[in-house]
């Protein structure tokens, strides 16, 4: 079943926080399992403050890393794989190269547009040994007022990797959903809209 990879070149891109909000959507539709593969171990954090009966399970990365993946394939529907953040790190060109779908989050600041180049190449190159996989970068973080945020689209049109058309929009909801080891779909009211924009998210790149 699918694997989908959550992939960033530098720290803050909003990447575990994707990974683990994402993952509780699909949840929702099949069964679906977290692999921790950020030496970080953020998602690993996030499960152990949580009610582990009701989230979506987190495995933290073992040392025969595909093998695990593929074992968890062979009983969840979905397995995403919070990568290190560096497409450098042996996790992240290991994952790539067996990943279905790679998620780019991309925050609108010229930092996170620099890194997202290095992306780009270790995308085409994952790309020679796993033709499938299919690459979209997610605008994370979107602040609607803010003049590079309605830059940003145009800045990513130059970059050989897909933008999804849903953006993720800069919201207090997610901090306080990590703190209470909960995600946005736990949030009743609060979380509602960043819920939908999620649903919508994962309806446009992962299923359609």
């Amino acid at each position: 079943m699918p694997v989908i990879a959550f992939v960033g070149n530098k720290g803050g891109a909003g990447k575990t926080t994707l990974a683990v909000n994402m993952g509780a959507g699909l949840a929702r539709h099949a069964e679906t399992a977290i692999v921790d593969a950020d030496p970080q171990g953020s998602s690993v954090h996030w499960y152990a403050n949580s009610d582990e009966v009701r989230v979506t399970p987190v495995f933290p990365a073992e040392s025969e890393l595909l093998d695990q993946i593929r074992d968890l394939k062979a009983k969840f529907a979905y397995v995403i794989a919070d990568c290190p953040p560096s497409v450098h790190a042996p996790q992240t060109d290991a994952i790539l190269k067996m990943a279905d779908v790679a998620l780019v989050p991309v925050q609108p600041s010229p930092v996170d547009l620099w890194a997202t180049v290095h992306i780009e190449q270790a995308i085409a190159e994952a790309k020679q040994i796993n033709p499938a996989l299919h690459a979209v970068l997610v605008v994370n973080q979107l602040e609607s007022r803010s003049t590079l945020s309605q830059l940003i689209r145009e800045a990513l049109a130059e970059i050989a990797v897909p933008v999804a058309n849903t953006v993720v929009r800069k919201r207090a909801v997610y901090k306080a959903s990590a703190l209470e080891g909960r995600t946005v779909f736990d949030m009743g009211k609060r979380g509602a809209d960043a819920a939908k924009e999620l649903d919508q998210l994962i309806k446009e790149v992962i299923r359609p």
